[in-house]
Protein backbone atom coordinates (compact mmCIF):
# COMPACT_ATOMS: atom_id res chain seq x y z
CA UNK A 1 0.00 0.00 0.00
CA UNK A 2 2.57 2.58 0.83
CA UNK A 3 4.59 1.61 -2.22
CA UNK A 4 1.65 2.78 -4.42
CA UNK A 5 1.00 5.64 -2.64
CA UNK A 6 5.00 6.56 -2.98
CA UNK A 7 4.24 5.98 -6.40
CA UNK A 8 1.36 8.32 -7.11
CA UNK A 9 3.23 10.83 -5.55
CA UNK A 10 6.53 10.28 -7.71
CA UNK A 11 4.03 10.69 -10.70
CA UNK A 12 2.45 13.84 -9.23
CA UNK A 13 6.38 15.10 -9.37
CA UNK A 14 6.73 13.73 -12.41
CA UNK A 15 3.66 15.05 -14.85
CA UNK A 16 3.71 18.44 -13.00
CA UNK A 17 7.56 18.99 -13.35
CA UNK A 18 7.36 17.63 -17.49
CA UNK A 19 5.05 20.14 -17.84
CA UNK A 20 7.47 23.42 -16.60
CA UNK A 21 9.96 21.76 -18.85
CA UNK A 22 8.22 21.68 -21.85
CA UNK A 23 7.62 25.56 -21.12
CA UNK A 24 11.11 26.29 -20.89
CA UNK A 25 12.26 24.60 -23.52
CA UNK A 26 10.38 26.75 -25.37
CA UNK A 27 12.13 29.95 -24.17
CA UNK A 28 8.90 30.25 -21.84
CA UNK A 29 8.99 31.17 -18.14
CA UNK A 30 5.43 29.43 -16.90
CA UNK A 31 5.51 31.65 -14.15
CA UNK A 32 5.78 34.87 -16.50
CA UNK A 33 2.32 33.64 -18.26
CA UNK A 34 0.12 36.34 -16.29
CA UNK A 35 1.76 39.46 -17.36
CA UNK A 36 1.30 39.00 -21.30
CA UNK A 37 0.26 42.47 -22.87
CA UNK A 38 -3.20 41.05 -22.79
CA UNK A 39 -3.75 41.23 -18.75
CA UNK A 40 -1.34 44.12 -17.88
CA UNK A 41 -4.20 46.84 -17.93
CA UNK A 42 -5.79 45.02 -15.50
CA UNK A 43 -4.79 44.14 -11.63
CA UNK A 44 -2.66 40.64 -11.60
CA UNK A 45 -3.52 38.62 -8.66
CA UNK A 46 -3.18 35.51 -7.12
CA UNK A 47 -5.30 32.17 -8.11
CA UNK A 48 -8.44 32.55 -5.48
CA UNK A 49 -10.10 29.34 -3.77
CA UNK A 50 -13.94 29.04 -3.81
CA UNK A 51 -14.03 31.63 -0.43
CA UNK A 52 -12.46 33.86 -2.06
CA UNK A 53 -9.14 32.86 0.03
CA UNK A 54 -5.67 33.26 -2.64
CA UNK A 55 -3.58 29.94 -3.10
CA UNK A 56 -0.06 29.58 -2.22
CA UNK A 57 3.12 27.95 -3.54
CA UNK A 58 2.82 25.45 -6.21
CA UNK A 59 -0.62 26.00 -7.06
CA UNK A 60 -0.12 29.82 -8.08
CA UNK A 61 2.28 28.44 -11.19
CA UNK A 62 0.23 25.52 -12.08
CA UNK A 63 -3.66 27.61 -12.05
CA UNK A 64 -1.56 30.68 -13.57
CA UNK A 65 -0.49 28.71 -16.49
CA UNK A 66 -3.73 26.97 -16.97
CA UNK A 67 -5.83 30.09 -16.64
CA UNK A 68 -3.63 31.60 -19.57
CA UNK A 69 -3.44 28.43 -21.55
CA UNK A 70 -7.32 28.18 -21.70
CA UNK A 71 -8.40 32.00 -21.48
CA UNK A 72 -9.98 32.14 -18.47
CA UNK A 73 -10.60 35.44 -17.27
CA UNK A 74 -11.54 34.62 -13.72
CA UNK A 75 -9.32 33.94 -10.82
CA UNK A 76 -11.29 31.76 -8.94
CA UNK A 77 -10.99 28.09 -9.17
CA UNK A 78 -12.98 25.12 -6.95
CA UNK A 79 -14.33 21.46 -7.26
CA UNK A 80 -16.58 19.67 -8.36
CA UNK A 81 -18.11 19.12 -5.01
CA UNK A 82 -17.55 22.52 -3.93
CA UNK A 83 -19.90 23.74 -7.19
CA UNK A 84 -22.54 21.62 -6.22
CA UNK A 85 -22.75 22.78 -2.74
CA UNK A 86 -23.03 26.10 -4.21
CA UNK A 87 -26.40 25.28 -6.29
CA UNK A 88 -23.88 24.95 -9.86
CA UNK A 89 -22.75 22.45 -11.83
CA UNK A 90 -19.85 21.88 -14.20
CA UNK A 91 -20.99 21.88 -17.74
CA UNK A 92 -20.46 18.49 -19.33
CA UNK A 93 -17.71 17.67 -21.41
CA UNK A 94 -15.59 20.63 -19.43
CA UNK A 95 -12.14 19.07 -18.40
CA UNK A 96 -10.67 19.84 -14.33
CA UNK A 97 -7.00 21.41 -13.73
CA UNK A 98 -4.52 20.02 -11.36
CA UNK A 99 -3.51 21.75 -7.89
CA UNK A 100 -1.52 20.17 -5.37
CA UNK A 101 -1.95 19.56 -1.12
CA UNK A 102 1.42 18.95 0.55
CA UNK A 103 1.59 18.58 4.24
CA UNK A 104 3.11 16.08 6.63
CA UNK A 105 1.72 13.25 9.15
CA UNK A 106 3.57 12.04 12.24
CA UNK A 107 3.93 8.07 12.25
CA UNK A 108 5.79 5.77 14.69
CA UNK A 109 8.59 3.59 13.38
CA UNK A 110 11.43 1.77 14.66
CA UNK A 111 14.88 2.96 15.08
CA UNK A 112 18.34 1.01 14.01
CA UNK A 113 18.25 0.38 17.69
CA UNK A 114 14.82 -1.03 17.52
CA UNK A 115 13.08 1.91 19.71
CA UNK A 116 9.93 3.39 18.36
CA UNK A 117 10.31 7.06 17.50
CA UNK A 118 8.16 9.74 15.67
CA UNK A 119 8.81 10.16 12.42
CA UNK A 120 7.50 13.04 9.91
CA UNK A 121 6.35 11.77 6.69
CA UNK A 122 5.63 13.98 4.13
CA UNK A 123 3.15 13.55 1.58
CA UNK A 124 1.74 15.05 -1.80
CA UNK A 125 -1.94 14.97 -3.21
CA UNK A 126 -3.20 15.95 -6.42
CA UNK A 127 -6.64 17.19 -6.27
CA UNK A 128 -8.94 18.46 -9.46
CA UNK A 129 -10.12 22.02 -9.95
CA UNK A 130 -12.30 24.06 -12.22
CA UNK A 131 -12.88 27.49 -13.12
CA UNK A 132 -16.22 29.20 -12.69
CA UNK A 133 -15.73 29.84 -16.10
CA UNK A 134 -16.56 26.37 -16.69
CA UNK A 135 -19.89 26.30 -14.10
CA UNK A 136 -22.96 27.28 -14.17
CA UNK A 137 -25.83 28.24 -11.97
CA UNK A 138 -23.60 29.61 -9.55
CA UNK A 139 -24.95 32.30 -7.04
CA UNK A 140 -24.34 35.77 -8.16
CA UNK A 141 -22.92 35.63 -4.55
CA UNK A 142 -20.14 32.86 -5.79
CA UNK A 143 -18.53 35.38 -8.45
CA UNK A 144 -15.71 37.27 -7.39
CA UNK A 145 -16.33 40.88 -7.66
CA UNK A 146 -14.80 42.90 -10.15
CA UNK A 147 -11.01 44.24 -8.67
CA UNK A 148 -10.75 47.44 -8.06
CA UNK A 149 -7.52 48.54 -10.05
CA UNK A 150 -5.82 51.03 -8.08
CA UNK A 151 -4.30 54.23 -9.41
CA UNK A 152 -0.70 53.43 -10.47
CA UNK A 153 1.32 56.26 -8.61
CA UNK A 154 -0.89 54.84 -5.44
CA UNK A 155 0.44 50.99 -6.18
CA UNK A 156 3.83 52.27 -6.36
CA UNK A 157 3.78 54.38 -3.28
CA UNK A 158 2.00 51.24 -1.58
CA UNK A 159 5.22 48.88 -3.09
CA UNK A 160 7.65 51.84 -1.57
CA UNK A 161 5.97 51.51 2.18
CA UNK A 162 6.02 47.84 1.83
CA UNK A 163 9.84 47.19 1.55
CA UNK A 164 10.50 50.44 3.97
CA UNK A 165 8.48 48.41 6.61
CA UNK A 166 11.21 45.44 5.95
CA UNK A 167 13.68 47.25 7.43
CA UNK A 168 16.25 45.76 4.52
CA UNK A 169 19.00 48.42 4.18
CA UNK A 170 18.89 49.29 -0.03
CA UNK A 171 21.81 51.22 -1.71
CA UNK A 172 20.98 52.76 -5.03
CA UNK A 173 24.33 53.32 -7.66
CA UNK A 174 26.24 51.50 -10.40
CA UNK A 175 24.48 49.15 -13.15
CA UNK A 176 23.92 46.20 -11.09
CA UNK A 177 21.10 44.87 -8.67
CA UNK A 178 22.35 42.11 -6.21
CA UNK A 179 21.87 41.01 -2.37
CA UNK A 180 25.24 40.56 -0.88
CA UNK A 181 24.93 37.80 2.04
CA UNK A 182 27.87 39.11 3.56
CA UNK A 183 26.99 42.89 4.06
CA UNK A 184 23.70 42.35 4.33
CA UNK A 185 22.45 44.60 2.00
CA UNK A 186 20.46 45.20 -1.23
CA UNK A 187 22.16 46.97 -4.20
CA UNK A 188 19.49 48.19 -6.83
CA UNK A 189 20.37 50.94 -9.59
CA UNK A 190 19.31 54.08 -9.91
CA UNK A 191 15.38 54.35 -9.90
CA UNK A 192 15.83 56.33 -13.25
CA UNK A 193 17.87 53.42 -14.41
CA UNK A 194 14.58 51.51 -15.26
CA UNK A 195 11.96 51.82 -18.32
CA UNK A 196 9.25 52.20 -15.57
CA UNK A 197 8.23 52.01 -11.70
CA UNK A 198 7.03 48.75 -12.47
CA UNK A 199 10.27 47.54 -13.33
CA UNK A 200 12.06 48.52 -10.54
CA UNK A 201 9.37 47.09 -8.07
CA UNK A 202 10.01 43.84 -9.75
CA UNK A 203 14.04 43.88 -9.49
CA UNK A 204 13.44 44.83 -5.98
CA UNK A 205 11.22 42.15 -5.38
CA UNK A 206 13.50 39.68 -6.60
CA UNK A 207 16.91 41.13 -4.31
CA UNK A 208 14.32 41.06 -1.53
CA UNK A 209 13.54 37.59 -2.14
CA UNK A 210 17.51 37.00 -1.78
CA UNK A 211 17.51 39.14 1.22
CA UNK A 212 15.38 36.71 3.18
CA UNK A 213 17.67 34.14 2.89
CA UNK A 214 19.86 35.21 6.03
CA UNK A 215 19.86 32.72 9.08
CA UNK A 216 18.20 35.54 11.23
CA UNK A 217 15.36 35.37 8.73
CA UNK A 218 14.10 32.12 6.83
CA UNK A 219 17.35 30.54 6.49
CA UNK A 220 17.92 29.36 2.75
CA UNK A 221 21.66 28.28 2.53
CA UNK A 222 23.28 30.47 0.36
CA UNK A 223 27.08 29.38 1.34
CA UNK A 224 27.45 27.95 -1.81
CA UNK A 225 25.96 30.03 -3.85
CA UNK A 226 28.95 31.68 -5.49
CA UNK A 227 30.66 28.50 -6.77
CA UNK A 228 28.34 26.28 -7.26
CA UNK A 229 26.11 26.77 -10.41
CA UNK A 230 23.36 24.59 -9.66
CA UNK A 231 22.65 25.75 -6.54
CA UNK A 232 22.69 29.44 -7.67
CA UNK A 233 20.26 28.44 -10.20
CA UNK A 234 18.18 27.12 -7.87
CA UNK A 235 18.43 30.39 -5.58
CA UNK A 236 17.48 32.27 -8.66
CA UNK A 237 14.47 30.69 -9.34
CA UNK A 238 13.11 30.93 -6.10
CA UNK A 239 14.16 34.78 -6.30
CA UNK A 240 12.34 34.57 -9.56
CA UNK A 241 8.88 32.85 -8.43
CA UNK A 242 9.12 35.25 -4.77
CA UNK A 243 9.34 38.07 -7.59
CA UNK A 244 6.16 37.42 -8.64
CA UNK A 245 3.99 36.27 -5.95
CA UNK A 246 5.03 39.27 -4.27
CA UNK A 247 3.96 41.29 -7.51
CA UNK A 248 0.78 39.79 -8.00
CA UNK A 249 0.38 40.83 -4.02
CA UNK A 250 1.21 44.64 -4.42
CA UNK A 251 -0.52 44.76 -7.73
CA UNK A 252 2.59 45.22 -9.89
CA UNK A 253 2.86 44.27 -13.35
CA UNK A 254 6.56 43.42 -13.47
CA UNK A 255 8.69 44.02 -16.22
CA UNK A 256 7.78 41.36 -19.34
CA UNK A 257 11.49 40.93 -20.28
CA UNK A 258 13.75 39.10 -18.46
CA UNK A 259 17.11 40.72 -17.24
CA UNK A 260 19.85 39.57 -19.22
CA UNK A 261 21.87 37.84 -16.32
CA UNK A 262 18.67 35.91 -14.94
CA UNK A 263 17.90 34.21 -19.10
CA UNK A 264 21.50 33.17 -18.96
CA UNK A 265 19.74 30.60 -15.95
CA UNK A 266 17.11 29.01 -18.33
CA UNK A 267 19.42 26.03 -19.30
CA UNK A 268 20.51 25.82 -15.62
CA UNK A 269 17.27 25.56 -14.75
CA UNK A 270 16.58 22.84 -17.11
CA UNK A 271 19.29 20.67 -16.02
CA UNK A 272 17.99 21.23 -12.39
CA UNK A 273 14.67 20.17 -12.73
CA UNK A 274 15.81 17.30 -15.18
CA UNK A 275 17.51 15.70 -12.26
CA UNK A 276 15.89 16.58 -9.92
CA UNK A 277 11.53 16.34 -10.13
CA UNK A 278 10.81 17.99 -6.99
CA UNK A 279 13.01 21.36 -7.48
CA UNK A 280 10.15 23.22 -8.89
CA UNK A 281 7.84 22.34 -6.06
CA UNK A 282 10.99 22.78 -3.54
CA UNK A 283 11.68 26.42 -5.48
CA UNK A 284 8.09 27.29 -5.16
CA UNK A 285 7.94 26.53 -1.17
CA UNK A 286 10.92 28.51 -0.44
CA UNK A 287 9.54 31.24 -2.24
CA UNK A 288 6.52 31.12 -0.78
CA UNK A 289 7.59 31.42 2.42
CA UNK A 290 10.22 34.74 1.67
CA UNK A 291 7.12 36.37 0.96
CA UNK A 292 5.16 35.30 4.04
CA UNK A 293 8.24 36.46 5.81
CA UNK A 294 8.22 39.99 4.25
CA UNK A 295 4.12 40.38 4.56
CA UNK A 296 4.81 39.79 8.53
CA UNK A 297 6.86 42.53 8.61
CA UNK A 298 4.66 44.92 8.06
CA UNK A 299 2.76 46.86 10.59
CA UNK A 300 -1.06 45.70 11.09
CA UNK A 301 -2.89 48.17 9.12
CA UNK A 302 -0.68 47.69 6.33
CA UNK A 303 -0.77 44.77 5.84
CA UNK A 304 -1.09 43.83 1.81
CA UNK A 305 -3.34 40.54 0.70
CA UNK A 306 -1.44 37.45 0.55
CA UNK A 307 -2.13 33.73 0.26
CA UNK A 308 -3.04 31.64 3.37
Amino acid sequence: MSRNKGTNREDIYMRITERIVEDLEQGVRPWMKPWCAANTPGRISRPLRHNGLPYSGMNVLLLWSEGMARGFASPMWMTFKQALELGGAVRKGETGSTVVFASRFTKAQADENGNEVDREIPFLKAYTVFNIEQIEGLPDSSYAPPVQVPDPVERIEKADRFFRNTGAVIRHGGHQAYYSPAMDYIQMPPFEAFRDAAGYVAVLSHEATHWTAAPSRVGRDLSRYAKDRTERAREELVAELGSCFLCADLGIAPELEPRQDHASYLQSWLTVLAGDKRAIFQAAAHAQRAVSFLHALQPEGEQVAEAA
